[in-house]
């Protein structure tokens, strides 16, 4: 009876060994007449432990790990393909504990199968979405998106139904839908994540898109760092292609719809829709003055419906299930679930998905385990380089948008960078506008110039020189960049620094001259 092992191919399985590891486990296996398939899948998300290798036995998945490809022979010699116990077993994969206190609706199948396996995919529930949605007119599968309150998961948390609605309505003619996969957020790998390891949910909900709103296009733009990512999704667009689901009849329908993939140029700016827009038009990835709103003239002009991978990954979700069923998750505004990410200074980190509302306490010590280091936590930063700190006193607030919003704080994409008790947040602070200066794409004056003035001005403070007096020029300089910037680059920069004065003033006001800057 062949036995199936898994092993995941995720970049972040991948960069501590998993391809060694599966090499060394055909070459056991090889060499003791072991009979066994070794799958390649996407990551389940439980970093600490990758490369986590699972075993199919007749008890379930069982699941070892962190394994080393020269842990490999013991493993067999302890019979691992019959689940047997070992150092490194951590029991059933579905009884770990990160894993079975999780809601998982949009990354249910990551882990699972074969990410590019087209009969897996639709064993595991792939394509009854489409299904159904080839058998709604667009305004139906609208509803669908409006009963299910999701929001755009790319960090703006904007009602999706209303751009739906908006595409929807511009005359017919060329119309687009554009996945935004620039994901280059500190601390966040979710969309990584979900194009390696269900690419097919990611195609399948560009298409209910494009069927709702009249777009007959799609493209996925992809940050270059991302090669996996981009491999992933070009074999997808193939698979489903020669499947009859991508092309000029999906699915015997005579309905239409194309995808494309293009990689990005590395620059974090392409993030925001406009410059992302810019970027696929073949242009210098910068910042576009809104109105008009892409939805209305988007890519080449046209009416164009933009989202983030996350928020086009969770929508055959809801067409499968039912928006109602989606929006049973969750708090006040903030419906169904998040996929938080947990990295920097953590003990655990990974991929936890959960409904809105959960505590940010219970991501960082509950499933992260604390810090790394052991060390006291001092702060986290919430929703990217572009975020608020957090600091202990504020670790029971819910994670959902309004509740962060009120504090001071955003969600962004859920990523959770967490800190220990050595760091300086007025280096911090300055990294910040370090950041914005790096990255900023120079068409607005506030964020070109104030990003250079802000982290001249820090390092002032730094140095123990005039801390009063530059500290007041700072708050000048985040009031100006808040107010007048031509887009959240340089209109969130501003948030990690205030968050950062205002909740570690000690780390600013205490600096004397000639300390290191």
């Amino acid at each position: 009876m062949t036995v199936r092992v898994f092993v995941p191919r995720d970049t972040a399985a991948v960069s501590v060994g998993a391809d060694q590891v599966a090499a060394a486990i055909a070459a056991e296996g090889a060499r003791r007449g072991a009979d066994l398939e070794i799958v390649r899948t996407g990551s389940r998300g439980l970093f600490w432990l990758e490369p986590l290798v699972e075993v199919e036995s007749p008890a379930g998945r069982i699941a070892y790990g962190p394994v080393r490809a020269a842990d490999v022979p013991a493993l067999f010699d302890a019979d691992v393909l019959t689940g047997a116990p070992h150092a490194l077993c951590q029991g059933p994969t579905e009884d770990i504990a990160w894993l079975r206190d999780q809601v998982r609706l949009t990354f249910a199948r990551v882990g699972l199968e074969d990410p590019l396996d087209l009969a897996a995919y639709a064993r595991l529930g792939g394509l009854l979405a489409l299904q159904r949605a080839l058998t709604l007119d667009g305004a139906a599968i609208i509803a669908e998106i409006e009963a299910s309150g999701l929001r755009g998961r790319g960090g703006a948390a904007f009602p999706a139904h209303i751009k739906w609605r908006t595409v929807a309505e511009q005359p017919a003619g060329q119309k687009f839908v554009c996945c935004n996969a620039d994901e280059g957020d500190s601390g966040t790998f979710a969309d990584r994540m979900l194009m390696e390891g269900d690419p097919f949910a990611l195609l399948e909900g560009m298409l209910i898109a494009g069927l709702a709103v009249g777009a007959e296009t799609g493209f996925v733009y992809i940050r270059s760092e991302y090669p996996a990512a981009i491999a992933t999704m070009t074999e997808a667009v193939r698979r489903f292609e020669a499947a009859g689901w991508l092309g000029a009849d999906i699915g015997g329908s005579g309905r239409r719809f194309t995808v494309e993939i293009r990689r990005g140029g590395g620059s974090y700016i392409c993030g925001e829709e406009s410059a992302m827009l810019e970027s696929l038009e073949g242009k210098r990835g910068m910042v576009r003055a809104k109105p008009p709103i892409p939805a209305i003239a988007g890519l080449f002009g046209k009416p164009t419906l933009v989202h983030n991978v996350l928020s086009l990954g969770t929508v055959p979700w809801i067409v499968a299930h039912g928006g109602a069923a989606y929006a049973a998750h969750g708090s006040g505004r903030s419906r169904g679930t998040q996929a938080f990410q947990l990295a920097g200074n953590v003990r655990q980190g990974g991929l936890v998905e959960l409904p809105f509302g959960t505590s940010i306490a219970r991501l960082v010590d509950g499933f992260g385990g604390g810090t790394a280091s052991g060390r006291p936590f001092r702060a986290a930063q919430l929703g990217g380089p572009l975020g608020a700190y957090v600091d202990a006193a504020m670790l029971h607030l819910p994670m959902d948008y309004e509740a962060l919003a009120a504090a001071g704080a955003m969600l962004g994409h859920g990523g959770i960078v967490v800190f220990d008790d050595s760091v300086d947040m007025a280096e911090m602070a300055r990294f910040a506008f370090q950041f914005c200066a790096h990255e900023s794409c120079g068409k607005c004056t506030p964020c070109r110039i104030g990003s250079v003035r802000g982290a001249e001005t820090l390092g002032e403070v730094i140095a123990g020189r005039n801390v009063a007096a530059n500290l007041a020029l700072v708050e000048d300089l985040c009031e100006v960049m808040t107010d007048a910037s031509l887009c959240a680059m340089g209109g969130l920069t501003p948030m990690p620094v205030r968050s950062a004065i205002r909740l570690f003033a000690e780390d600013f006001t205490g600096r004397r001259p000639g300390e290191k800057v």
